[in-house]
């Protein structure tokens, strides 16, 4: 009788370090570590190529791994919960080993249909904890203490080797290049994929990049590199954030043994706290959607039901997806975006606010678009902000963005905008943040008329701003509206208490954490 066979099933974990899972199932006899393309996930509105392609690569770093501790990743297209029972039929399989996954609303409807094969079935499913996510979660009180014990534990140690499973059909010369149901986008200039790759890069952050962390995150520029970048990592799992919290921490104790007064250990200490406060984020967001997964189709705050859906406008949706707004800095961030899948948190929360109260768009269709030119998408941190910078949490204080002051803020020079948007590239800083304002003369020695070779803006932002407050005013001032609010703070508020500097300051968003995923993020 063969010896029964303990199945990995890796999902947003594509990695053998501190890879919990894989640990326990390789003291158990030998192991099948598994990889599904699910052709049904891969229909979603919110799954692109550019994910794909991140995974792909990954995909192959992890095979490589795993044949170096004797056992090749196995992969294999369906329906997961008919790849498994198959497998299981092939196989005398004694038990599942996966973390948990805190995903869009297919994968949690999968994920039920499978426990429900493999409990029909008698083998038992082992699910991990990756994140500081509590499953299920009665109360937000003691959450903070919870992440710590679990971020503070050692790492899950790599297996020296694997018992393998011989005579599995099925290797990583079966990955296809574009799954069924995947558009076949032209490719764009992603991170590297791969758990070298993620290694790398928070190595260069924490030895070299991060110094500029502080001071660098909100600008749409500076930000490509003094972000972490280390988002499309966590979200794919290529590093765990145990991994990524405990190399920050040791890096802090390094900073701290320089001299007192140096400049260098100041910015660096400055840095690396609020890298590490937004790591503490970005579990706190994702909870938000484990604890109540409607959060991906409907408005938490129920009161808001109806305030933008049926004002719906088609086309201003689609001068927002393209960068046709008349806007510079939205517009320039929205192109960036669909070539290089990645922009900072602060111009994510902009381009969300600005679809969301100022083209008065609501936020599920816009948040389809983003998840697939995001990289990075993390369906609990993408999800609980979209809803946070549109206004329909109902416990978060209304963050509608001033275009123009954002431009002058974080692009005062108009370098960011002139790259990405070259109608503009000969138009003077005097007019760069608001062209339409130029004389007709400048216009034309600037190669640039306005209505013509750039649009003019879309809406007008001080009165659209203006009217968005109206609107939320009406809701958020009923009484049942407020009475819903504080049922909101109680179930997904956080509890950890501010501190004197920042009583009146709203949470960072998750963007913020470089994870959004940069996680700024």
């Amino acid at each position: 009788m063969p010896a029964p066979v303990q199945l990995v099933w890796f999902k947003r974990d594509l990695r053998v370090d501190d890879h919990a899972p894989l640990c326990q199932a390789a003291q158990s006899g030998p192991v099948l570590p598994l990889y599904i393309v699910e052709p049904g996930y891969w229909d979603e509105p919110d799954t692109s190529r550019r994910h794909w392609d991140f995974i792909h690569g990954s995909l192959r770093d992890l095979d490589r791994a795993l044949r170096e501790l004797g056992q090749p990743l196995i992969v294999r297209e369906g329906e997961a919960e008919v790849v498994l029972d198959r497998l299981c039929e092939e196989l005398p399989i004694a038990a599942v080993h996966s973390h948990q996954e805190t995903g869009n609303g297919w994968t949690f409807n999968r994920d039920r249909a499978v426990a429900r094969r493999l409990r029909d079935r008698g083998i038992p499913w082992h699910e991990y904890r990756q994140h500081g996510v509590v499953r299920p979660l009665r109360s937000r009180d003691g959450w903070a203490a919870q992440w710590e014990q679990l971020m503070g534990q050692p790492a899950a140690a790599l297996p020296e080797s694997l018992t393998p499973c011989h005579g599995v059909a099925g290797g990583i010369e079966t990955l296809p290049d574009c799954p069924a149901g995947v558009a076949a986008d032209p490719p764009i200039s992603l991170q590297t994929p791969g758990l070298d790759a993620g290694h790398t890069v928070l190595r260069d952050f924490l030895e070299a990049r991060g110094q500029r962390y502080a001071g660098g995150i909100s600008s749409p520029e500076k930000a490509w590199t003094a972000s972490s970048r280390l988002s499309p990592h966590l979200a794919y799992g290529t590093l765990s954030l145990r991994r990524v919290l405990q190399a920050t921490r040791e890096r802090k104790a390094q900073v701290g043994e320089m001299p007192a007064g140096d400049r260098q250990r100041t910015a660096w200490q400055r840095s690396l706290r609020q890298f590490e406060e937004r790591l503490h984020w970005h579990c706190h967001f994702m909870q938000k959607l484990e604890d109540q997964p409607s959060i991906e189709f409907a408005n938490l705050h129920r009161a808001c039901d109806g305030l933008r859906e049926d004002a719906f406008d088609v086309e201003r949706m689609r001068l927002w997806q393209q960068g046709l707004t008349g806007y510079p800095l939205v517009d320039a961030c929205m192109r960036a975006l669909r070539d290089h899948g990645w922009i900072n948190f602060r111009m994510r929360a902009m381009v969300v606010a600005f679809a969301s109260y100022h083209l008065w768009l609501h936020w599920r269709e816009p948040s389809l678009h983003l998840a697939r030119v995001f990289t990075d998408y993390e369906p609990g941190i993408h999800y609980s902000q979209m809803q946070m910078q549109s206004g329909t949490t109902g416990i978060n204080a209304l963050r509608i963005y001033n275009p123009v002051k954002q431009s002058v803020d974080q692009d005062p020079e108009g370098r960011f905008i002139r790259k990405w948007v070259p109608e503009l590239a000969r138009v003077s800083g005097d007019w760069i943040h608001q062209p339409w304002r130029m004389p007709a003369f400048q216009q034309r020695e600037s190669g640039c008329r306005i209505g013509h070779d750039y649009p003019a803006p879309v809406v007008d932002y001080e009165q659209a701003a203006r009217e968005a407050r109206a609107r939320f005013k009406g809701v958020r001032g009923k009484a049942a509206s407020r009475q819903e609010s504080a049922g909101i703070q109680q179930r997904h508020g956080s509890r950890r208490r501010p501190s004197p500097r920042t009583t009146t300051r709203s949470p960072p968003s998750s963007r913020q954490l470089d994870l959004f995923p940069d996680t700024d993020h």
